[in-house]
């Protein structure tokens, strides 16, 4: 395996040996990144920012026809012998999340996409189609089978690995002749695949539901959750939450979190005993967010499931402790862990 070292980034320059066609402004970063990203001071994210790209995802389904241009990461490198590994996020996030661990996954040989979640991250939305659990996974499929076209190790956090136990029961053999299984293997962290849709915030009057949601992305708010997700530095916090609130400037992220909010969101525990995919249950030494307890119960209802403890780290592992994450995601991907 290579060896991983965190290093100051250099952001790659080609996709695939072509030369990057992004239009950016004096700080390198896509022109259709909020303004506060120049504010941000991690180097990773900053660097990862640099290398975040729209594609054309087309997309039909209730009264919306078109095609969405999709913000993600793409490999820097194509393996066609190699499943790819594909990065979703948590709850209202973004591919920024990924900002340390993406470049030891691409040192460790992988060729990695880091994918933003319909209604989430830094896409344009200014048409905006509906942002529920189908067409978030009718999104990640037509992206799959757009640009991906083999198995994927689909990675989640948190909420992500509702996603992709959402998507993966939903797509468990070939979709058809031309199209191979979409799922080779599934990494789940922290996961948080237990919870019961949004609730009651599904019935609420949509003026409340949209003070509810900007009360979400209130500075607060967010750096509250950053405290209970990290055990890191005030300050280090306080840069961080910025990073985690970056995409929430995108003007249609209000639209796109109450139509997710009262369409009732999530609910997938009926699915994990269906899934005999290879997984990798993954939970954090001091998690505060999701119980331990959680994991071990999603790895006894799994059908082929290893199981692996992150030690020193909160509930973003992939942040705080991204060099032992990705030994984890390369050995499990080599076939390593059983």
């Amino acid at each position: 395996m290579c060896s991983l070292k965190m290093v100051s980034p250099r952001p790659p320059t080609t996709i695939f040996g072509l030369q990057r066609q992004i239009t950016a402004n004096g700080d390198g970063f896509p022109t259709f990144l909020p303004k506060g990203v120049k504010d941000i001071k991690d180097p990773f994210a900053r660097a990862l920012a640099q290398k975040i790209v729209r594609i054309p995802v087309p997309l039909q389904m209730e009264n919306f026809r078109g095609c969405v241009m999709s913000s993600c990461i793409k490999p820097t490198v194509q393996l066609p012998d190699k499943s790819p590994v594909v990065l979703l996020h948590c709850f209202d996030s973004s591919c920024l999340e990924w900002r340390r661990a993406y470049p030891l996954l691409e040192q460790a040989c992988l060729e990695t996409w880091a994918i933003d979640v319909l209604g989430w991250g830094f896409s344009d939305l200014q048409k905006l189609p509906p942002c529920d659990a189908a067409s978030k996974r009718h999104h990640l499929f037509e992206l799959w089978k757009t640009y991906i076209k083999r198995p994927m190790i689909l990675v989640g956090p948190s909420l992500g690995a509702t996603v992709a136990v959402d998507f993966t029961a939903t797509y468990p053999e070939a979709v058809n002749y031309y199209y191979p299984e979409a799922v080779d293997k599934l990494v789940l962290i922290n996961a948080n695949v237990y919870s019961e849709g949004t609730g009651a915030l599904k019935d609420l009057p949509k003026s409340i539901a949209y003070a509810g949601v900007k009360l979400l992305k209130s500075f607060p708010l967010r750096l509250l959750a950053n405290v209970l997700a990290f055990s890191s530095p005030l300050s280090e916090n306080i840069d961080w939450t910025n990073i985690g609130r970056l995409h929430c400037q995108m003007p249609w992220w209000e639209d796109a979190m109450v139509n997710f909010m009262i369409s009732g969101g999530y609910n997938v525990a009926s699915h994990i005993k269906l899934i005999n995919h290879k997984t990798l249950v993954v939970c954090s030494e001091n998690d505060q967010i999701v119980s331990n307890q959680l994991s071990v119960k999603l790895l006894c209802e799994l059908q082929n499931a290893v199981f692996r403890e992150v030690p020193d780290s909160g509930h973003l592992p992939h942040v705080e402790n991204p060099t032992q994450f990705v030994k984890m995601i390369s050995d499990f991907a080599s076939g390593k862990l059983n």
